[in-house]
C-alpha cells in the first residue's frame, strides 16, 4: 500500500473545495452535498468521533461500514494518519467485491480534514477495471491464438481434400459435411470469445440494478428447453413464493448467461431420459442456486481445473457437443464480478452439482443515506 502526502499549499482540488465549503458549518452544508454528488467516486464524510454522517449510494456495496462506523482496518489506519498529519492523503486499496469469491476492487482512496470541526472527507475511485482488463487481455490473446488454430487448420486440410476428390461425389459430400461442422465450431468459438470480451469490459456492480433470481432462472430454463427436449431431458425447478424475495444487485443479462451455461452444460453431459434439477434457496445473507445432473460426472483430478479457459475434461465429448471450453470460465467470471463464488461437487458415474452463491441485496442499501448525529 503506497501513500502520497500532499501539502496544504498545493493547487486546489476536489477535497480542498469541500474543505472551503465546510469551514463555517457544523454539519454538512447543502453545497457540500451537491458537490459530492458531482464526483465520479463513492464518498464518505465522518465527524470528529469517526461516525459516518454522509455516505453515497454505492458505499454499501463496498462492505466497509457497519452501524455507521468504518470496519475495514487498512482504511481506519489511513483515517488515523490523515487526522494526525492534517494533510491530503492518497493511496490504493484492494477490497473484495463481496463476502465470497476471489473478485476484488482496486480502489484509489483520498482523505482530507474538512475545516477545523474534525470532519474528514473520503473519496473512493474504482481503478480496478483498467488493471483487470490489462491482465485479462494479455492472457486472453495467448489462449485465443492457440484455440483458433485447431478449427482453422481442420478447414484448411478439408478444403484440400475436397479439391483432390473432385471426381468422387461421395467423398466430397463427406468432406463438405465435416467442413460445416468445423465452421460451426469456429463460429461458436468466436461468439464465445465476443461474449467473454463483453463481460470483461462491463462491471455489473457499477451499472447494476436489483435482480430477482427466480426470474433469471426462468429465463435460463426457457433458453435451454429446446436442447433438453431433443435429448428427452427433464428440467425440474421448484420455484416458490418465498423465492421472489431473493434479490441480488448486478446485471440480469450476465447472471442469465451464467445460469444458461450451467444448465446447458448439465444437459450436454447427461444421458438421454434423465433429469436436471435446479434449486434456489436462501442461506443467511446469501442466495444459493444449485444445478444438478445425473450425468457422467467429473474425475477428481479435473475438478480443480474445470473453470480454466479452454480446459475440457473430455475433449472428444466437447467436440461432439460443440463445447468451446469457455462456458464454465464465463460462469466463474460473472459470479466473481457479482461478489460471489461458484463451487462444484461431482462423483464419476453419479452426476455433478454446481452451486452459485451470491450476496443478497439488502433493503434500503440502494438509496442514498445521510446520517447526522
Amino acid at each position: 500500500m503506497s501513500l502520497i502526502f500532499r501539502g496544504r499549499n498545493r493547487q486546489v482540488d476536489e477535497i480542498a473545495m469541500l474543505e472551503g465549503l465546510e469551514k463555517t458549518h457544523n454539519q454538512l452544508s447543502d453545497e457540500t452535498n451537491d458537490l459530492l454528488e458531482l464526483f465520479d467516486a463513492q464518498s464518505l464524510v465522518l465527524d470528529s468521533t469517526d461516525t459516518v454522517i454522509y455516505e453515497s449510494s454505492g458505499i454499501s456495496r463496498l462492505h466497509i461500514l457497519r452501524d455507521g462506523r468504518i470496519t475495514h482496518e487498512p482504511l481506519l489506519m489511513l483515517l488515523r494518519t490523515a487526522r494526525r498529519t492534517g494533510t491530503v492523503l492518497e493511496t490504493t486499496l484492494e477490497l473484495p467485491r463481496g463476502p465470497l469469491g476471489s473478485g476484488t476492487h482496486d480502489l484509489i482512496v483520498r482523505l482530507n480534514l474538512l475545516g477545523s470541526t474534525g470532519k474528514v472527507a473520503i473519496l473512493i475511485f474504482d481503478d480496478s477495471e483498467m488493471r483487470r482488463l490489462d491482465s485479462i487481455r494479455r492472457d486472453f490473446v495467448a489462449n485465443i491464438s492457440h484455440e483458433l488454430k485447431t478449427p482453422i487448420g481442420a478447414l484448411s486440410i478439408l478444403s484440400e481434400a475436397v479439391l483432390e476428390a473432385s471426381d468422387d461425389p461421395v467423398a466430397i459430400t463427406r468432406f463438405a459435411t465435416r467442413m460445416q461442422t468445423e465452421a460451426k465450431r469456429l463460429t461458436d468459438l468466436v461468439q464465445e470469445i465476443i461474449n467473454l470480451s463483453r463481460l470483461q469490459d462491463d462491471d455489473p456492480l457499477k451499472r447494476g440494478s436489483e435482480v430477482v433470481m427466480q426470474d433469471v432462472i426462468t429465463d435460463a430454463i426457457d433458453q435451454t428447453n429446446t436442447t433438453a427436449q431433443k435429448r428427452n431431458i427433464n428440467i425440474e425447478f421448484g420455484g416458490s413464493a418465498s423465492n421472489d424475495q431473493l434479490v441480488v444487485f448486478g446485471d440480469r443479462y450476465q447472471l442469465t448467461v451464467a445460469l444458461h451455461n450451467l444448465i446447458e452444460n448439465a444437459i450436454n453431459y447427461s444421458p438421454e431420459n434423465t433429469q436436471v434439477a435446479i434449486a434456489l434457496t436462501r442461506n443467511g445473507e446469501l442466495c444459493e442456486i444449485t444445478v444438478s445432473d445425473q450425468g457422467i460426472g467429473i474425475p477428481e483430478k479435473d475438478i480443480e481445473r474445470i473453470f480454466e479457459r479452454f480446459y475440457r475434461v473430455d475433449p472428444a465429448r466437447s467436440r461432439e457437443t460443440g463445447g468451446t471450453g469457455l462456458g464454465l470460465s464465463i460462469v466463474k467470471h460473472i459470479v466473481a464480478n457479482h461478489g460471489g463464488d461458484v463451487t462444484v461437487w461431482s462423483l464419476e458415474g453419479s452426476g455433478t452439482t454446481f452451486t452459485i452463491r451470491l450476496p443478497i441485496n439488502q433493503a434500503g442499501n440502494m438509496n442514498q443515506k445521510e446520517k447526522t448525529v
